[in-house]
């Protein structure tokens, strides 16, 4: 195909287009005159010159298909050319003064080379998967409150774009620069909207009159922040402000607004909350009783004591103590207005379903004085008529886990070492993971390294990812112990590889010289499974360098 330039061709130009032809964009007719004929011209070259005759003819015995490529390279230096500048926008605001200090040169470097690192790797070899060290990293910086290098923020701001478990970590280091990128990158708007009230600049809280204008105008996003602001400064203020509109608020705005009470919460709440029992919206109700039933003393926690009451008792009539259970046979208005739900889920009974809730209200401090001065755990233990028991200790846990009860909590764990099919102790894996939340951060730990010195790791996962970070000594060496033992038995350590991970995130560094010894390959047996020792040694390899790393970016950042 021939190929030439306008300059090649410039005695054949169209006529008007040469020097001295006005300019296209002089007015506007002549600029779709020329629009027209680029149309004409890219429909002829996609056609063929044989089958649609070029706007421009050919002079006489030249080919038509490069005077069409002639006339084609005319009217794209014309088009180039002919481009009036675009109204310049006005300049963004100067990016919000950041008044942290940067990390240690060392550290901003660690970050670079953990930003520069792809997703998506995993764990395999004995190398560490640098991805998983970035959160890590982040955490160390922030509880240091050090600024994001400015030269990382889009790095960081891309980062967290594709990890949505970055988020939290890179706001709190990016700071309020972060949300000024973001307004100018539709790319990194999820920081708008991860940021409290979606990045909303609040007026000051002291000026009375901004405060009512944005709450009576604002957005949604704007007054749930505004809301926030208030209640963590003066939390009888924000409460008073949300009763100036609370009749006029759509039920999906009520049921946000009042569960931002939880900040805060006081028996000065209580006469609102009261209230609320008896809004229109079901979610609305279910969540006014839900934080006045963790309110002590409050007017519903008493009404569901009594209830309770009336459904658990001694059961007088065995030889030795036991509990009776007599579950409600109605679910009355009065239950509504509190927050029982009368239907229960498919598959599921009505009475043990309205028992549940009831005992789950009811204030478990109640219980000893109810149940013969007995304690949580003498209670516990006692066996239940009827087959109860599973759905009253149920109930107690998610009492104990809603309430933050450590005794009740402690008493229906048991003892680590207490076997799981019977016994306090018995409850299902998840609610263990959320009554140990209750506990105290060491007697967490110290419970859940027991657990795993009786029962090893298959199921500890949900336990361990709550304990406090890094673990304890007695855990992580229960943790390493209970590894050692899974690889002498010669399965694979793909079975374990979410314990491997969570090992390299939260084992404490210090464990790294005792690890080094389970690097090395050990002999085969003939129980093992083939090939099984070397994975256990790069698996236990990645685990010591991930521990070293960690130690290094800590090091780094206290420089």
């Amino acid at each position: 195909m021939l190929t030439r330039t306008s300059d090649q061709r410039a005695d054949h130009q169209p006529p008007g287009t040469g020097q001295g032809a006005a300019h296209p964009a002089a007015d506007p007719a002549n600029a779709r005159a020329a629009e027209a004929r680029w149309g004409d011209l890219v429909t002829a070259a996609l056609l063929g010159t044989e089958r649609r005759d070029p706007p421009v003819p050919a002079p006489p015995g030249e080919d038509p298909a490069a005077a069409l490529l002639d006339a084609a390279a005319v009217a794209t230096v014309r088009r180039r050319a002919g481009l009036r500048p675009a109204v310049a926008a006005p300049a963004p605001d100067p990016a919000p003064v950041d008044e942290r200090p940067p990390p240690p040169p060392a550290a901003a470097r660690r970050l670079a080379l953990l930003l520069a690192d792809r997703p998506g790797g995993g764990r395999h070899g004995s190398a560490p998967d640098l991805t998983e060290l970035l959160p890590q990293w982040l955490a160390l910086a922030g509880a240091r409150g050090f600024a994001a290098p400015p030269h990382l923020l889009p790095a960081l701001l891309d980062a967290a774009r594709g990890r949505t478990d970055l988020r939290s970590a890179v706001l709190t280091l990016a700071g309020p620069r972060a949300l000024w990128l973001a307004r100018l990158n539709p790319d990194w708007r999820f920081a708008l909207r991860s940021a409290p009230g979606g990045g909303a600049l609040l007026p000051d809280l002291a000026d009375a009159e901004a405060v009512s204008a944005l709450w009576d105008d604002g957005l949604f996003a704007e007054r749930v922040a505004l809301l926030a602001a208030i209640r963590a400064e003066d939390p009888a203020a924000a409460r008073e402000l949300l009763e100036t509109s609370w009749s006029k608020e759509r039920a999906e705005d009520r049921l946000m607004f009042v569960d931002s009470l939880r900040q805060g919460l006081g028996p000065a709440d209580e006469p609102f909350l009261e209230g609320a029992l008896a809004d229109r919206s079901r979610n609305v109700r279910a969540t006014a009783a839900e934080l006045l039933s963790t309110l002590p003393g409050s007017a519903l926690a008493e009404r569901m004591a009594e209830r309770a009451a009336s459904c658990v008792s001694l059961d007088r009539t065995r030889p030795g103590p036991a509990l009776a259970v007599e579950a409600p046979y109605a679910c009355d208005p009065g239950m509504e207005r509190d927050g029982v739900v009368a239907k229960p889920p498919q598959g599921r009974g009505e009475r043990s379903w309205w028992l549940g809730q009831l005992l789950e209200a009811a204030p478990l401090d109640g219980w000893p004085a109810q149940l013969g001065g007995l304690t949580p755990a003498e209670i516990v233990a006692l066996p239940v008529a009827d087959d109860w028991r599973g759905e009253l200790h149920a109930a107690w846990c998610r009492a104990a886990v809603r309430q933050r009860d450590a005794a009740w909590s402690r008493a229906l764990l048991g003892v680590p070492a207490s076997p799981a099919a019977g016994g306090p102790g018995a409850v299902p894996l998840s609610e263990r993971a959320k009554l140990l939340s209750a506990l105290p951060a060491a007697e967490r730990s110290e419970w859940v390294a027991g657990f795993v010195a009786a029962h090893g790791l298959p199921e500890a996962f949900q336990m361990l990812g709550g304990c406090p970070v890094p673990w304890s000594e007695p855990l992580g060496s229960a943790v390493v112990d209970a590894l050692n033992i899974a690889r002498d038995a010669g399965s694979y350590p793909w079975s374990f590889s979410g314990v491997m991970g969570l090992a390299e995130r939260c084992l404490d560094p210090a464990q790294a010289p005792r690890l080094e010894a389970l690097t090395t390959r050990p002999d085969e047996t003939e129980d093992s499974s083939p090939g099984a020792a070397g994975y256990w040694s790069e698996a236990f390899q990645r685990l010591v360098t991930t521990l070293r790393l960690r130690e290094a970016m800590r090091t780094e950042l206290l420089q």
